[in-house]
C-alpha cells in the first residue's frame, strides 16, 4: 500500500545550515499495516511523513501509494490517497464551521461541488451514529462550532474526518502530543478502533516509546535520517522500553538517547 524507495532529503543544501534529514530511506507497508515510527529530535521521522504527504518534495528516490507513483505530485494531488491528523488540534478542521458542516466537507472531499443541499437527512443521521461511537457527547452538538471543542474532542473529530472516505493511507503525526495523558489515551484507543474497523494502512509518528510498542503491528525507529530498527509481529508484542533502548544503543553505536525520547 505504501512503498518508499531510497528517498533522500537535504534542507538548506550548500549553506552552513545544511541538514541531511533523510539518507536513502526505504520502507514498504502492506495493506492494513499499522506502523508506529519513533526516534529522537532530528531523526527524520516527521520529514519522512511529510515527504509521503507531499509537504516536502524529495531530492531523490520514489514514493508509491496503492501502486500509484506520487513522487512528483504536489500535496493537494495526493489528498485523494491520504488522510492525515496533525499534532496541533487546531489543524485539520474548519473552526468557524459546525461539526455537521465539517463532516459534510470531509465526506465530499475530492468530489465536484453542485447546488444541492449541503447535508441530507440521511447523512445527518449517519454522522450522529458515527459521533455517538466516539462517546464524547458530540452527537448532540452537531450545530456547535468546532472551534469551541476541547483539544481531545477536536482530535477525535479530525480522526473521524480523516478516515471518513477510507483513504489508502492514514498519517498520524504525533496526534496526541498536545493532549493530557488521559485524553491522549482515549484518542489512541479510538485510533486503534477506527484503523481496525476500516482496515486502514496507517503510519503513526510518536515520541512515546510505550505508545509505539503498545499500538500497531509494526515498529520502526529512526536515527540520523535512517531506519535502524524494524520489528513486527510477536517480536514487537514482547518488546519492552528497556529492550528497545538497548537495541537502539546497539544499532546506533550511541549510549545516549534523546532527552525527549526518554522523558516520554
Amino acid at each position: 500500500m505504501l512503498e518508499i524507495k531510497e528517498i533522500w532529503k537535504t534542507f538548506n543544501a550548500g549553506t552552513v545550515n545544511e541538514k541531511q534529514a533523510l539518507r536513502g530511506v526505504s520502507l514498504t507497508l502492506n495493506d492494513g499495516d499499522f506502523c508506529t515510527v519513533i526516534g529522537g529530535n532530528g531523526a527524520g521521522k516527521s520529514t519522512m511523513l511529510n515527504a509521503v504527504a507531499g509537504t516536502w518534495q524529495v531530492d531523490a528516490g520514489t514514493i508509491s501509494i496503492g501502486g500509484t507513483d506520487v513522487t512528483h505530485l504536489p500535496e493537494y494531488k495526493r489528498a485523494p490517497y491520504i488522510g492525515r491528523v496533525f499534532q496541533d488540534p487546531m489543524l485539520g478542521t474548519a473552526p468557524t464551521m459546525q461539526i455537521l458542516e465539517n463532516l459534510a466537507l470531509a465526506a465530499r472531499r475530492g468530489q465536484r461541488r453542485g447546488l444541492g443541499w449541503g447535508v441530507t437527512k440521511d447523512e445527518k443521521n449517519r454522522y450522529q451514529d458515527m459521533l455517538q461511537k466516539l462517546d464524547l457527547g458530540l452527537e448532540d452538538r452537531l450545530t456547535s462550532k468546532v472551534g469551541l471543542l476541547s483539544g481531545g474532542q477536536r482530535q477525535a473529530l479530525t480522526l473521524l474526518m480523516a478516515s471518513l472516505q477510507k483513504p489508502k493511507l492514514l498519517l498520524l503525526d504525533e496526534h496526541t502530543a498536545a493532549l493530557d495523558p488521559k485524553t491522549a489515551a482515549k484518542v489512541l484507543d479510538l485510533s486503534d478502533r477506527i484503523v481496525s474497523e476500516s482496515h486502514l494502512t496507517t503510519m503513526m509518528v510518536t515520541h512515546n516509546m510505550k505508545d509505539a510498542i503498545a499500538h500497531g503491528n509494526r515498529l520502526i525507529m529512526m536515527y540520523d535520517g535512517k531506519i535502524l530498527i524494524d520489528v513486527s509481529g510477536e517480536e514487537k508484542k514482547k518488546l519492552t522500553v528497556p529492550q528497545l533502548l538497548e537495541l537502539f544503543s546497539k544499532v546506533s553505536g550511541s549510549d545516549e538517547a534523546d532527552d525527549k525520547l526518554l522523558l516520554s
